[in-house]
């Protein structure tokens, strides 16, 4: 299944590695699900691992992008038109949106109420973690 995580749902898995999201990473590292990126969002994901409320070194840094970015699959290329793909009231969100779309994913897993309050309103799924584990 093809689905796209948005930052903070990758950190939560990267980082809090024994936290309620490990589920996730299971998922991806047997197979069960292939998480998707394309060059923004993953521009923000080590943008995001810098910050200094993680505490984590370069090489810390590298060791977790070792543990996620070989079972990404890579969309490449400018984002497909999206006839009718809504316009997320964040504009840093809408990234996940076109990845979503350009991708063919099934589901855009999020946190993000902006985001959430999309669902339905596009050709995927929009859901929350817990909302895609029910499901999954």
């Amino acid at each position: 299944m093809r689905v796209v995580l948005d930052t903070n749902i990758i950190i939560s898995t990267l980082v809090f590695q024994s936290g309620h999201l490990v589920w996730i990473r299971q998922a991806w590292t047997g197979r069960q699900i292939t998480p998707l990126a394309n060059k923004a969002c993953v521009e923000e994901l080590l943008r995001a691992l810098t910050y200094p409320k993680f505490k984590l070194s370069p090489a810390d840094i590298e060791s977790l992008l070792g543990e996620y970015l070989p079972h990404v699959k890579t969309i490449t290329g400018p984002p497909k038109a999206g006839k009718g793909l809504p316009r997320c009231k964040d504009p840093h969100d809408q990234k996940f949106l076109e990845l979503a779309y350009t991708g063919n994913a099934e589901v855009l897993i999020t946190g993000d109420k902006a985001l959430l309050d999309l669902h339905k309103k596009t050709p995927f799924a929009i859901l929350t973690p817990a909302e895609f584990r029910k499901l999954w």
